[in-house]
C-alpha cells in the first residue's frame, strides 16, 4: 500500500539569468573533490554560476568484481558483494545468497527469513541515516548529522554482535547464516527499536520545516514520473517522483508478503520529496523489524540455516578438530560441488533501488557470467541531463540526494 509523504509549500522564487556570455569555463567537480560524495567525475561547462552542459565519467576504482566473480566459487563472491553499496552490505549479502539458493533450488526455513528481513531493514535505516544526515551537512547543517550518525554506530554494534564484522560484513550463509542471534544480538535489536525513533523525531524537526533547507531542495531538481522511469529509476528516488514500486511489495522475497508496511511515494520528485520518502522508509524499516521479532518468537528456537550439507559450511569447531568436515569446508569454499546449468535473476530492495543479480552458470566451479544490477550505476546516468541549467550549488545538492554510492559504479 502507497503512502503519500507531507510536503510543506514553499513560494521561493526561481533564479533566472538572462544575461548572455561569452565564454564558458570548463570545471571539473571531482574525482578528488570534497563535494562529489564518492570518486567519480562531473565535468561541466559554467556560465558564472550555472552549468550549461555537463559529462560524468565513471571508472576511477578499477575493480572488475563481475569479471573477478567469474574465476570464484559462489561463497568468494560473497565479499565482492559487501563492496557494492557499502553502506548496506548485508543487503548485498542476502541478495546474493538468494540467487544462490534460487540457482540450487534450496528453501530457506520461515525463522531464517525473518532475520534476513531484520538484518536488511536494519541495513536500509543505516544507508539513510547517512545520506539524509549529509544531504543536511550539504546544506549547511551539522548538527543533525551527528544526532543521527551515533543510531548508525549503534546498528553496526548490532552487526558486530551477529557476525563479528561492521562495515564490510560478509553476513550469512548460502541458506541461512552462520550462526544463530544471540540473546545480547536480539537485545539490541530491541533497543535500538526503542532509541532511535526519538531521534528521528528530533533529526525531522530540525529540518522537516527549517526554511533554509526547504528552500535549498525543494524544487531542486524536480523529476517526472515519466523521465524516472525512462532512466530506469529505482529506489525512494523513483518513489519520490510518485511512482510506487518497491521490490518487496511486488516481487516478495524472504516472506516480505507477510509484513504490514506502507510505501512512501512522493509528488514533485525533487531534492525535498527524495529526504521526505526515505525519512518515511526508516519508520517503515522499524514497524517491520518489530513485526518481525514477533514472528521469530512463533518459531522453533535454533535454527538459523536450511538443510544443504553440499553448501553450508560446516561448523568452525569441527573444522578444526575433524577431517571430514575439514574436507567438506574446503570442497564447498572451492566450489568443488555440483551446480545446475541454469540462468536466474534475482532481486532486492536496496536502499538505492532494486539490486539484481543475474547468474548464468554451466555447471562449473564458477559462474560462467554474473552481472550485478547496481542501482547507483543506473541513477547516476541522469545526473549531467538533470544538471543542465542548474546552479553549481544545486548541483551538489541533487547529488546528494542521489546517494550515488560509488561503489556501485565500478563494478
Amino acid at each position: 500500500m502507497s503512502k503519500p509523504i507531507t510536503r510543506i509549500s514553499t513560494n521561493s522564487p526561481v533564479f533566472e539569468d538572462n544575461d548572455p556570455q561569452d565564454e564558458l569555463i570548463t570545471l571539473n567537480i571531482g574525482p578528488t573533490h570534497p563535494a562529489t560524495h564518492g570518486v567519480f567525475q562531473n565535468v561541466v561547462q559554467i556560465d558564472g554560476e550555472r552549468i550549461v552542459s555537463g559529462v560524468s565519467t565513471i571508472g576511477y576504482i578499477h575493480r572488475a568484481f563481475e569479471k573477478i566473480a567469474e574465476h570464484r566459487p559462489f561463497y568468494q563472491i560473497t565479499p565482492l558483494t559487501d563492496r557494492l553499496n557499502y553502506c548496506s552490505s548485508p543487503i548485498n549479502n542476502m541478495g546474493w545468497h538468494m540467487t544462490v539458493e534460487k540457482l540450487l533450488d534450496i528453501e530457506i526455513p520461515k525463522r531464517v527469513q525473518y532475520m534476513r528481513v531484520i538484518v536488511m531493514e536494519l541495513a536500509r535505516i543505516a544507508d539513510h541515516i547517512i545520506c539524509n544526515g549529509i544531504l543536511g551537512v550539504d546544506t549547511g547543517a551539522f548538527s543533525g548529522f551527528l544526532y543521527v550518525m551515533q543510531e548508525r554506530e549503534f546498528i553496526y554494534e548490532i552487526y558486530e554482535e551477529i557476525c563479528g564484522a561492521r562495515l564490510t560484513t560478509n553476513i550469512g550463509r548460502i541458506g541461512g547464516f552462520e550462526r544463530d542471534f544471540n540473546e545480547v544480538a536480539f537485545a539490541k535489536i530491541r533497543e535500538f527499536l526503542k532509541r532511535f525513533p526519538p531521534v528521528l523525531k528530533e533529526f525531522q524537526e530540525l529540518f522537516d520545516r527549517n526554511r533554509i533547507f526547504v528552500e535549498r531542495t525543494s524544487n531542486v531538481a524536480a523529476v517526472t514520473p515519466e523521465e524516472a522511469l525512462s532512466y530506469s529509476w529505482s529506489g525512494p528516488i523513483l518513489r519520490a517522483t510518485g511512482v510506487d514500486y518497491d521490490v518487496r511489495a511486488h516481487s516478495p522475497y524472504c516472506s516480505y508478503e507477510e509484513f504490514d508496511f506502507d510505501v512512501p511515494v512522493g509528488t514533485n520528485g525533487d531534492v525535498y520529496d527524495r529526504y521526505m520518502v526515505r525519512n518515511e522508509e526508516m519508520w517503515q524499516s522499524m514497524r517491520i523489524i518489530e513485526q518481525a521479532l514477533e514472528k521469530i518468537e512463533k518459531e522453533p528456537k535454533g535454527v538459523f540455516h536450511a538443510d544443504v550439507p553440499d553448501f553450508y559450511l560446516p561448523p568452525k569447531e569441527q573444522v578444526y578438530t575433524n577431517m571430514e568436515a575439514l574436507i567438506y569446508h574446503f570442497k564447498i569454499v572451492m566450489g568443488e560441488w555440483d551446480a545446475p546449468k541454469d540462468e536466474v535473476y534475482q532481486a532486492v530492495e536496496g536502499a538505492n533501488g532494486e539490486l539484481g543479480f543475474y547468474l548464468v552458470h554451466d555447471g562449473g566451479r564458477t559462474p560462467y557470467r554474473l552481472h550485478f544490477r547496481r542501482p547507483s550505476f543506473i541513477n547516476y546516468q541522469m545526473f549531467a541531463p538533470m544538471s543542465s541549467g542548474m546552479l553549481i550549488s544545486d548541483a551538489i545538492i541533487n547529488m546528494s540526494s542521489l546517494n550515488v554510492i560509488a561503489g556501485e559504479l565500478d563494478a
